[in-house]
This record gives structure tokens, sequence and C-alpha cells, in this order.
């Protein structure tokens, strides 16, 4: 994976997940409130009949897609649309497995793609047979080329602006410093948008990130909040006890890094709500699927594609995720228990941070 180096405040790092990236032509999705922020879900479609839905994800290496994603979209829709059938399929990451996957959903008769695109350009060929044959597309999490009819995912510049004012919080100084930033693939649309924002949070006049390594690893290739091995200090023992001797952010997040941040080894990360992602995800397909119009509460702003094609999209806020707020967002959302955080060696950290 490519490490670039830039003079800015305060070491950096973070992993570029499949976060959709676009270029906004208006404001980004409003919050509803609670911790994650993003509409809050149409009421339920009741006597729409039956339909059918292909959801289709991109790997199941990263612990969100079948922890999170996959069941969060699939009761949502039976919520809505109880008689929908569901199929769904995972690409093991690659790209041209998803390719093979769009065709055999749109042969068995799916009326609606969810799709997280393992290659947003790649994918482009399949999205338009799909788009010829009256199949609707709804890109999640990452955005795609080619016909797309909607897309959901987080506000990518915002993701990149709490990290660096997060980096300048917990010890940046107007002296100057290196950031070590580790970018994800150059197939994912979203990996630029968070690190343009994120040097403009802290110094205006801050060098592109971009210019890092286009052949960067695949983000899955590793932990999204991994720490870097100058960022923690290798003298401390035990995880629950390790020191940060230098800033660490990041992005998305697992249940390692929740326990880092309430530890003290990482200053915190960028959390999105998926739920909230997931229940705009399903709300526009059912109502794709079923001949309704999408409406401007869902997709209140249009994102432009590699493509060129204007999508209308949600964007929903993310949130800084720090020891002072565990409990009103991951664990409040259901995404983990206390239990699961505050083992052994997190016992005083999770006392402290008011969990126990």
């Amino acid at each position: 994976m490519s490490i670039g180096l830039r003079r800015v405040l305060a070491v950096t790092a973070a992993i570029s997940l499949g976060l959709g990236a676009a270029s906004c032509d208006s404001a980004s999705q409003p919050s509803s409130g609670g911790s994650g922020g993003g509409p809050a879900p149409l009421p339920a479609a009741a006597g729409r009949g039956a339909g059918q839905i292909a959801l289709l994800l991109p790997e199941a290496r990263t612990t969100r897609y079948e922890q999170f994603d996959r069941p969060l979209i699939e009761k949502r829709i039976k919520e809505l649309a109880p008689d929908t059938q569901i199929d769904y399929y995972n690409a093991d990451q690659d790209a041209a497995v998803q390719q093979t996957q769009i065709d055999a959903a749109v042969k068995k008769g799916a009326k609606v793609l969810i799709l997280d695109a393992v290659d947003a350009k790649s994918i482009q060929a399949s999205i338009q047979k799909a788009h010829d044959a009256g199949v609707k597309v709804v890109a999640y999490d990452r955005l795609a080329q080619g016909p797309v009819d909607a897309y959901v995912s987080f506000d990518n510049r915002k993701v990149g602006e709490l990290r660096g004012q997060a980096a300048v919080a917990a010890g940046g100084t107007a002296d100057g410093g290196d950031t070590i930033t580790t970018n994800g693939s150059p197939t994912d649309p979203s990996a630029a948008d968070p690190n343009a924002a994120a040097p403009s949070a802290v110094d205006p006049n801050a060098a592109d990130p971009n210019t890092a390594d286009p052949n960067a690893a695949a983000p899955s290739a590793a932990d999204p909040n991994a720490v870097a091995p100058s960022a923690v200090d290798s003298s401390a023992s035990g995880s629950g006890a390790s020191r940060q001797s230098v800033p660490l952010t990041g992005q998305d997040f697992q249940l390692d890094g929740v326990q880092r941040i309430l530890a003290g080894a990482q200053a915190m990360s960028v959390y999105k709500p998926f739920k909230s992602e997931a229940d705009v995800a399903a709300q526009l397909a059912v109502d794709l699927a079923y001949g309704q119009e999408i409406g401007g509460a869902l997709v209140p702003t249009t994102v432009t594609s590699g493509s060129s094609d204007k999508v209308p999209a949600g964007l929903i806020a993310p949130v800084a995720l720090t020891k002072d707020n565990v409990k009103a967002t991951v664990v409040a959302d259901g995404l983990f228990t206390v239990a699961q955080i505050c083992t052994a060696d997190y016992v005083a950290a999770c006392s402290a941070a008011g969990l126990q």
C-alpha cells in the first residue's frame, strides 16, 4: 500500500473504503437528527405487490458488508415491501465476477440493482446493458459509471474535513509536520474526495495529497483503522495500554478501531451511519421496483460520475467518532454492544468513557 508524505500539521492515517465520491452540484443530504444523521426512511410501501431486487456487494473481507450492510438493506426492503424477492450476490473483490453477476441478476428478472461496484469504471458496460433491459440501478456507497438512476453514500469531502480538524485538535501545530496518508484503490472514485478535503481543513495552503502513488492497493487489503507502526508508542504494553505518540485519524471503523479510540491509541475515526445509508438505498430500490418516483427527500442533490452522467444523490453526513461519543453512535445505533467493546484490556478505558 502506498504511503505519501506531506508537510501539513499533524500525522493522520486513513484508508478510503468504498465510499462513493462525486463532484457535487448542490448541497449535501441534510441530517434528520440522531447519532447517525441522514434522512428518515419514508413510510412503508404497503400493498405494492411483489417485486425483485438484486443486492450486489463488492467483497466480504471488510467486516461491514456482511455484518451491517446486507442485513440492514434486506431487513428494510422486507419492511417496506414484504413480498419483494431479494437476490444477493458478493463479488469477492473480483470485477469480472461482478459483471457476470449483474448479467445473471438481469436474466433472473431483477427490476432494480443495488450495486456497490468493485471497479466503478469497468462496471459501466454492465450497467449500460442493465439499463437497456429496463433495469434500474441504485449505486450504493460507491458511485459507478454509466446510466445510474440514483446514488446513496456519505459526504466524502466532509469525511476529509473531519479528519483534518481532528488532527489539529489532537496535537497539530502551526510549525507543520509530516502527514502519512494511506490511499485507497485507484478504481475507487471515492478515494480522492476525503484526501482532497483533509489538508484544507488543516491548512488551506497544504499540498494536494492526491499526488500519492496512483497504484495504491485496494482498501480492503487491510483494516481501515490499522495503526501505522510509528503512530503508537512501541514501548507501551498491552493493546489497552498503548499510548498515542502522534495524532492518528481514520475513516470507517471496526471493533478494534473503536477500542483504540477509547484507549487513546487513536485520536478519532469518521463514523458513517450504515443504517441511514442502508435505509435510503432500500427505499430507493423499492420505489424504483414498483414504478414510483424517487422522492427529493431521499435524493436532494445531484452528483456527476466519471462517465459524466448526472445522478440524483443522497449524501449522508458523517460524524467524528471520539471516545466521548462512542456510546451515542456505534452503541446507540446497535453496531457494537458494550460487551463487545469492553473486553478485559479495555475495561478501564470503557469506564472512563462512561460505557460501564
